[in-house]
């Protein structure tokens, strides 16, 4: 059931990326936000209250209400046209326990490739901080990317994978989830800062001296 939900967050992720890249009302992905961060409160409610007996699972779940109220306060705060600080606040929060998460992925639950994503999880809310918490709004573009990138590689891709019996070789797909997130996020702050460029590589050319 957890990977149905985690289904949907990637959706909402990569449409809250797109709003942030400026290609949809805000209004209209709000309403997205409340259906999937309903879903997510939910979800791990019935989880817990069906599995009281086991620890993992009740580790699991609790970890999906810090989505849950995330895309809640999102589309609350969009529809009213609240000031956005108290969900960059809350975004801290976040990213400070999906560390904490990602540990527990690695060393309690023995799943290595979910702790990588916790830690994804864990960069891009401290983006959603940095953003409408502390209104850097340099970050838009670059918080949008990651945003609408994350949707796929931390949310619909694993879940179908999961759900479709195709997620397998733990360690592998860890390793891989690893290596994308650095090269891509570290290749993307350098596209979307300037100081590189897809067009003609104008980083290298400015330092290259001008010929005459």
């Amino acid at each position: 059931m957890a990977y149905v939900g985690l289904l949907y967050v990637g959706a909402v992720l990569f449409l809250n990326g797109v709003m942030l890249l400026g290609k949809a009302d805000p209004k209209a992905i709000a309403v997205f936000n409340v259906f999937v961060g309903g879903l997510q409160v939910i979800t791990p409610t019935i989880l817990i209250v069906a599995n009281l007996t086991d620890p993992a699972t009740i580790l699991n779940a609790s970890g999906i209400y810090l989505f849950g109220f995330t895309y809640l306060y999102v589309g609350i705060g969009l529809l009213g046209d609240f000031d956005s600080s108290g969900v960059g606040w809350f975004s801290l929060f976040v990213a400070i326990m999906a560390l904490g998460y990602s540990f527990a992925n690695f060393r309690l639950l023995g799943d290595s490739p979910f702790g990588v994503i916790w830690l994804y999880w864990s960069f891009l809310w401290l983006l959603f901080f940095l953003l409408l918490g502390l209104k850097i709004e340099s970050l838009t573009r670059y918080t949008g990317w990651v945003a609408a990138i994350e949707g796929w590689v931390t949310g619909a891709i694993p879940s179908f994978l999961v759900m479709t019996g195709y997620w397998q070789n733990p360690n592998t797909i860890a390793l891989a989830l690893l290596v994308f997130g650095v090269v891509v996020f570290v290749a993307l702050w350098l596209i979307t800062t300037g100081v590189w460029s897809l067009r003609g590589f104008r980083w290298g050319q400015r330092a290259m001296p001008t010929p005459h």
